[in-house]
């Protein structure tokens, strides 16, 4: 690996490393602005810190510290180190934020009796604050650690683990403050919330399509989408079953919001031409998403 190429990558890590802290900070928001004020807990190793929180008044930082500090052990010395590594930065960060930030007063943001809205918002920011730390391929500890442990060794997915352990958790609530089944159905409309939120962010900026584009026209419009929409072409050559006769098949990868340029760029050269788009998930190489190993 050249100097070129070791620069590059270190300013990619540079650049993921502030992501994550810039949605860690998002997360913490979401806490301390509408979640922890209006009585609401979400999964994760913060919703047990939030549980403590609220039936003892111990700082949600401290629990949420020595929380990860005992799974990071645990995942050191059975995952490695190398997963460990971003998931300790997480935690540090997440740590400061949470020690830092105050905590609002409730009716700040939202009324005072409206916890519905506060789950609301408070589900969307964090969900968006967690979908920029995965983006980053960083992590807030607590269940994902759990998750990962139990994956070495069970065949069990990691969406399926984080799923029951925040379930757990939130329905665990209702034994030690409120009682109360109207704050375990706010706790799970956040956590769906949340989960809806880190969805759209990650498939939001991930999300690319293919073009299948058969026209007599190809040179034009393979030159015109090199030209304004700045994507790669390829040139298939295939064969009409019907008509026996050979064809030239334009394959086009491109992010989602400009496929409109090429709707408009084949219209122009050959309204006739038949084109097939589809969604491409996963789609990584230059101009793409980068190929990162885990």
């Amino acid at each position: 690996m050249n100097l070129k190429s070791i620069t590059k990558q270190g300013w990619i890590d540079i650049r993921e490393y502030i992501f994550i802290a810039f949605g860690l900070f998002l997360y913490a928001g979401a806490w301390k602005a509408f979640l922890l004020p209006h009585h609401i807990t979400g999964g994760g190793a913060t919703g047990v810190a939030a549980i403590i929180y609220y039936a003892t008044g111990i700082p949600i930082s401290l629990t949420y510290f020595l929380i990860n500090a005992v799974l990071l052990i645990i995942a050191i010395r059975t995952v490695g180190l190398k997963f460990s590594l971003r998931t300790m930065y997480g935690v540090g960060v997440l740590t400061l934020f949470f020690s830092v930030l105050p905590q609002a007063v409730p009716g700040t943001f939202v009324g005072i009796d409206d916890n519905f809205m506060a789950c609301v918002l408070g589900g969307v920011l964090a969900g968006t604050g967690v979908g920029l730390v995965f983006l980053s391929n960083g992590s807030s500890g607590g269940t994902d650690i759990i998750a990962k442990v139990v994956n070495k060794y069970r065949n069990i997915t990691l969406g399926r683990i984080l799923l029951y352990c925040d379930v757990l958790i939130i329905c665990s609530s209702y034994f030690f403050k409120f009682g109360s089944l109207e704050r375990i159905v706010y706790g799970l409309t956040a956590m769906a919330i949340t989960t809806i939120a880190v969805d759209m962010v990650i498939n939001g900026v991930r999300q690319s399509v293919q073009f299948f584009i058969f026209s007599k026209e190809y040179e034009a419009i393979a030159t015109r989408i090199n030209l304004d929409v700045h994507r790669g072409v390829t040139i298939l050559d295939g064969m009409g079953w019907y008509s026996k006769e050979p064809v030239k098949v334009i394959t086009v990868i491109a992010r989602k919001n400009e496929s409109v340029k090429i709707f408009r760029i084949v219209k122009d050269i050959d309204p006739n031409a038949f084109i097939s788009q589809s969604s491409a998930i996963g789609v990584y190489g230059k101009g793409f998403d980068v190929i990162k190993g885990k």
